[in-house]
């Protein structure tokens, strides 16, 4: 497993509020979220725990303003389809939510999944952070994405955003299938 989070500072301070609520396990369907939420059961067994996936709300209408590519035909889309676009995406997530649920049931878990479009202007981190909030989640599980030196730079936001901004403990739980860092 990675790095942790406590924010021990804000847990500390009296008449800070207690994180009393489930583990919320940010799922995509990879490895690595995957050996979260087992790595999670271990940890933080006999906990109630929702399994969140994020989608991209709009993203066919956003496809309806996508100009031509020169050579190309322009791409027309209308309304219906993306409509049907939304809709597909959406069911999607439904999808990988009900198996990330089912995963953590397996791995012990009370677990129920969770659905939410993350907004146009928020980040998936900042979703994650605001859901953690309203739930009054103990700890986010996030598996974390291993990229090049140079792709790593511009992405893996996500685990990094958590572990700033999270109000609970951050659990960052490797891919499975990633070769050794050179600190390791």
């Amino acid at each position: 497993m990675g790095a942790t989070n406590s924010d021990a500072s804000k847990a500390e301070e009296p008449g800070a509020p207690e994180q009393a609520g489930p583990v919320l396990i940010a799922y995509d369907g990879s490895p690595a979220a995957e050996r979260g939420i087992t790595d999670a059961a271990h940890l933080l067994v006999e906990r109630r725990a929702l399994v969140l996936v994020v989608w991209r709300s709009g993203l066919g209408f956003e496809s309806l303003g996508i100009p031509a590519t020169p050579g190309l035909p322009p791409t027309l889309i209308d309304i219906p389809t993306a409509l049907e676009i939304d809709e597909s995406q959406h069911e999607g997530a439904e999808r990988l939510a009900r198996k990330g649920a089912r995963m953590a049931r397996d791995a012990g878990f009370d677990a129920e999944a969770l659905v939410v479009a993350d907004a146009r202007e928020a980040s998936v981190s900042g979703t994650i952070v605001r859901v953690a909030r309203e739930r009054r989640a103990c700890a986010v599980v996030v598996g974390e994405h291993t990229h090049g030196r140079l792709e790593e730079v511009f992405l893996g936001d996500t685990a990094r955003d958590l572990i700033r901004h999270a109000p609970c403990p951050v659990i960052v739980v490797r891919d499975p299938e990633a070769p050794p860092s050179a600190t390791d």
